[in-house]
């Protein structure tokens, strides 16, 4: 991915989350001024219910006989005397009804000593207990009143709100979250960019005194002397071989920093697959006398694909079947149809892998740990360039090991 793409999809990620999380916290203020409003308006009712019972059901009151002093703080006025006990049933009974389920404590005025009364503490959740003092300012112009206070009520509004703010806190950890797992791109975007660009250097540098040495070996080969001492021509194919062995390394390293950095670009174009997949066997025969390969596939069998990646896959598949093999390498190589599309198959008589392992082995820098393995030179990358190439063309890569020996590998191609 281009680093502006990431960058824009961090950022509309970002103001996504943020707005989100902004959008929930005026949300919930909103359902706190609305709970806090309907309380409001649910408590005057039921003291309303209750004054006109102490005034022995009349209803003359002229204005509201609520007064809302603060938010947590109410005075009724009243026309008569009432007795205490009588104010704490209608009280009780009302809150009960409007179901104000929270804890509250009332004072009344008396009038014969001009002072507040402290009342009760009433509690839903415990006994009643005398103990708390609260202040009660007197009123003036008041004659027959009681006041009630709900010293726990934002608590109570924030409990009956505890869905919102557990949405809120979990918006937040995903917040963090995300923030979290974008530093973590950025910073393994920095590591794979420095990967590669240290792969790139490399193999680059590499190249070029491998290159003087394929030059040198190849002109030692044609030199007289050379040609008539076996032992210095036998030297001087090793090192020739061993030169081209280490190109297609660095090449294959290459190709895979490359499609890293931006995607293969691939050429696709007909290819009749007898021919093609015949022309590569007889090549690897040529370099191993004792292999035997034996192609069944249709005449008329053809695939869109790009030939060089092609070519590179077949290559490296026929590769590791020749040198993950203990005896005489033998290699089958068929294919079948069906109505999804086509199966290529490449069966050999090698040592096989063991089951817990296959799911990795197109991991890149994978290498089984096997005394075979340690024999095999390799940088693990062959069968990861096989899958980037199989995925780069819709296709599909399986692996399973042979009932008798050795692993068939199948290439599905759909149509």
């Amino acid at each position: 991915m281009e680093i502006k793409k990431l960058n824009i999809i961090i950022t509309l990620g970002f103001v996504a989350i943020i707005g989100i999380l902004v959008a929930q916290l005026l949300w919930t203020r909103q359902a706190y001024d609305l709970e806090d409003k309907k309380f409001n308006q649910t408590v005057n009712i039921a003291l309303l219910e209750v004054a006109e019972k102490l005034s022995g059901g009349k209803t003359s009151f002229t204005e509201s006989p609520i007064q809302n002093i603060s938010n947590d703080y109410y005075v009724v006025n009243i026309n008569n005397d009432f007795h205490p006990a009588v104010l704490e049933h209608y009280l009780k009974t009302e809150f009960t009804r409007f179901q104000i389920n929270t804890n509250y404590v009332y004072a009344l005025y008396n009038c014969r000593s001009d002072r507040m009364i402290y009342g009760k503490y009433i509690s839903t959740h415990q006994k009643s207990t005398n103990n708390k003092v609260i202040k009660f300012p007197k009123h003036k112009n008041l004659v027959y009143y009681f006041s009630i206070r709900f010293p726990d009520k934002a608590t109570y509004l924030v409990n009956s709100l505890r869905f919102w703010y557990l949405l809120t806190f979990a918006l937040i950890i995903i917040l963090l979250v995300y923030v979290y797992s974008i530093y973590t791109i950025i910073q393994q975007k920095k590591f794979s960019e420095l990967q590669r660009d240290f792969i790139n250097n490399m193999t680059h540098e590499f190249k070029t005194p491998l290159s003087s040495i394929l030059l040198a070996s190849e002109a030692l080969t044609k030199q007289h002397l050379i040609k008539e001492n076996p032992k210095l021509k036998t030297y001087t194919s090793i090192i020739t071989d061993q030169s081209h062995k280490l190109n297609n390394h660095i090449e294959k390293i290459l190709n895979i920093a490359k499609n890293d950095a931006s995607g293969l670009s691939l050429k696709l174009q007909r290819i009749v697959l007898l021919p093609f997949i015949t022309e590569i066997a007889d090549t690897i025969i040529q370099k191993n006398e004792n292999l035997t390969i034996r192609i069944e596939i249709e005449n008329t069998t053809s695939i869109t694909a790009d030939e060089f990646h092609f070519t590179n896959i077949v290559y490296n598949i026929l590769d590791n079947s020749i040198k993950y093999c203990d005896t005489t390498p033998t290699i089958f190589i068929s294919s079948s149809k069906d109505s999804k599309g086509l199966y290529l198959k490449f069966k050999d008589n090698g040592i096989g892998i063991p089951s817990k392992n296959i799911p990795h082995i197109f991991d890149k820098f994978y290498r089984i740990n096997t005394q075979k393995s340690d024999e095999v030179n390799g940088f693990g990358l062959g069968l990861f360039y096989v899958k980037k190439i199989v995925q780069q063309h819709n296709w599909k890569i399986s692996v399973e090991n042979n009932t008798d020996k050795g692993i068939t590998i199948t290439l599905f191609l759909p149509f």
